[in-house]
């Protein structure tokens, strides 16, 4: 790990870097959209299973939820990120964000009937993973344009804080709306942030498409399939979040894991502990500005995930099992700031929508692929040692990988040809230049 000369000192030098949001009004704007969208959101996520729950008393019908969503996540994130590259970023971004108002006052109104159907559940819920794959490479393919390229670590550690945040006091709002306030309640709110976040986001600049950018299609999605499989650095991002999430996420085999350790009370807090972890990491992410080997902190986060899970299944004090989720988080969290750092400081600005959407695959199916794997071995050889042989079969995947994907290790960016060919672009764009 190389860091630069001189750095703060003692409990400045762990805060988080606040440069990208002192200097971007751009960046603060969206940043505070996605905080109000994020939190509205989790509402919806709470209430929308709740829902069905109630109208069918069924735990297929709920699962079946994922179901419907994993298809539109698949298809639209690939071909998002073919229109977040011909299109105008700000405009793609604004149209998704009140399309997802849209569906949320059509769950408003299905919740007001005198008997809800459910039909219309499943529907929204393909459409809102839809067009929530549209709108995300966009968002990520926006963020190199509105902050500048040094500051770009500092804003993946922001971003991510703000996903934390929301993760942690999300779902526990949601909880408590719909529990003593209704689904309606909670339909209305989101729909209120939806709103909130559109006028935020309008006040953005416009954001064209490149010049060299190729207008979408199944072509132009290979063109971007190609130059990350070229950049093996970069393809090493997308290949080992994929193995460390399909094989070591616990999230579907936590409620069972609380009752082996007579614990059934601690379920919540499992779920909480690697959200919690990851949020202090954010807390404390002022020393990732300084980090210049971001592909070998990739590995080793990785790696710690893995192992940190392992420690989790062999655990048989639920005080350590929590201790190792929340640890499981904070690796994690430190893995996903570094790979935004080398996304945006090395793709150029007309591939950064497409290999945005091939992003959004390997952290979104992965861990759902990743239930169903940890179901299926928990069912063969147990509960525990599900989660133990995950952990410890993703720190030996990790590890394969970055011996076969060599540049993970030595990549620095302030070497690496993209990040310099990138940084020097930027700066002869920059205004004065």
């Amino acid at each position: 790990m190389t860091v630069d000369s001189p750095a703060p000192s003692g409990l400045r030098a762990l805060l988080p870097d606040l440069a990208p949001w002192r200097a971007s009004a751009e960046f603060r704007r969206l940043w505070v959209a996605g905080l109000i969208t994020n939190f509205g959101s989790f509402l919806t996520l709470v209430a929308l299973p709740v829902q069905i729950k109630d109208l069918t008393d069924s735990a297929a019908a709920v699962g079946a939820i994922g179901a419907v969503e994993l298809v539109p996540l698949v298809v639209f994130g690939l071909y998002g990120g073919a229109l977040a590259d011909a299109l105008d970023k700000r405009k793609l971004i604004l149209w998704t964000e009140a399309g997802q108002g849209l569906l949320c006052a059509a769950l408003l109104a299905n919740a007001l009937l005198p008997g809800p159907a459910v039909w219309p559940l499943y529907v929204v819920a393909a459409l809102s993973s839809a067009l929530g794959a549209v709108q995300r490479p966009a968002l990520d393919s926006l963020l190199p344009r509105i902050v500048a390229h040094e500051h770009l670590p500092a804003a993946a550690a922001l971003n991510a804080l703000r996903w934390q945040v929301g993760g942690i006091a999300g779902p526990a709002l949601a909880g408590v709306v719909v529990a003593f306030a209704g689904l309606g309640w909670a339909y209305a709110v989101d729909l209120v942030t939806f709103a909130l976040s559109v006028v935020l986001v309008a006040g953005i600049a416009a954001s064209p498409a490149a010049h060299e950018a190729a207008k979408p299609s199944f072509a132009a999605i290979a063109e971007g399939a190609r130059y990350a499989w070229n950049r093996k650095e970069l393809l090493g991002t997308y290949v080992i979040d994929l193995a460390a999430m399909f094989l070591a996420m616990p999230l579907a085999l936590l409620p069972f894991l609380a009752d082996e350790l007579d614990a059934e009370w601690s379920l919540g807090l499992m779920y909480a502990a690697i959200p919690a972890g990851s949020l202090l990491v954010g807390l404390s992410s002022g020393w990732t500005s300084r980090v210049h080997r971001h592909g070998r902190m990739v590995v080793l986060a990785a790696v710690g995930w893995g192992v940190a899970i392992a420690a989790a299944g062999v655990a048989g004090n639920v005080w350590l099992v929590l201790l190792c989720l929340a640890l499981g988080g904070a690796f994690d969290m430190v893995s996903g700031i570094f790979r935004a750092a080398m996304w945006n400081q090395t793709i150029p600005d007309e591939l950064r929508g497409r290999l945005a959407g091939i992003e959004l695959l390997s952290y979104s199916v992965g861990p759902q692929l990743g239930q169903v794997r940890a179901g299926g071995t928990a069912a063969l050889v147990g509960v525990r040692a599900s989660v133990w042989s995950g952990g410890l079969l993703c720190a030996g995947a990790v590890a394969l990988l970055a011996l076969c994907l060599p540049t993970m290790m030595t990549y620095d960016a302030r070497t690496n040809e993209h990040a310099v060919r990138l940084r020097a672009s930027r700066a002869a764009a920059a205004p004065g230049a």
